[in-house]
């Protein structure tokens, strides 16, 4: 058997929650930028480096914006499945990784049958651009000792790819 090395890349479209979190960001931002003169001159040390302040402040404003921007890679390497959340393209974070012999199914999200299967999930690990998306699968497992439902969108090549190892639990559309 040849070996299988499968990437894909899914960016996290934002949400209402996400525009809510940006936009309160810059009106606390903006308020500690208007509000720092001010306080500079009842804090005779604040004085002269308010600017810095302010500027340190923007600074936090960006990094807080861009932490927002989620982009989830799927790794399949010879049946097992990773999945790294990347965070502003500069953090990467493992928050999957099992071996595809250890799913109970892998199913399109949209099925008949999925409520029956995922009632019994106790955490779920959401690695979509949206819940709403067509290509949108889950798999249910055993995992770190708890009962778990993985959301992810997979391609063609990563659904054959377990096709070869678990062809009777792979469903498609």
């Amino acid at each position: 058997m040849d070996n299988i090395f499968i990437e894909k890349l899914i960016t996290k479209k934002k949400d209402a929650k996400d525009y809510l979190f940006t936009l309160a960001i810059c009106f606390a931002g903006a308020i500690v930028i208007l509000a720092s003169p001010f306080l500079s001159q009842l804090v005779p040390f604040l004085g002269s480096i308010w600017l810095l302040i302010a500027a340190g402040v923007i600074y936090g404003i960006y990094r807080f914006i861009t932490s927002r921007n989620i982009e989830y890679e799927y790794i399949v390497t010879d049946g097992d499945l990773d999945i790294d959340m990347i965070i502003a393209q500069r953090k990467r974070k493992r928050i999957f990784s099992a071996n595809c012999k250890e799913f109970d199914v892998v199913a399109p999200y949209k099925s008949q049958s999925h409520d029956s299967r995922l009632a019994n999930a106790t955490k779920q690990i959401k690695a979509v651009s949206s819940m709403e998306s067509k290509g949108v699968y889950f798999i249910t497992l055993n995992y770190n000792g708890e009962r778990t439902a993985v959301f992810f969108e997979p391609d063609e090549r990563i659904l054959k790819a377990f096709k070869t190892f678990i062809p009777r639990k792979v469903e498609s559309y």
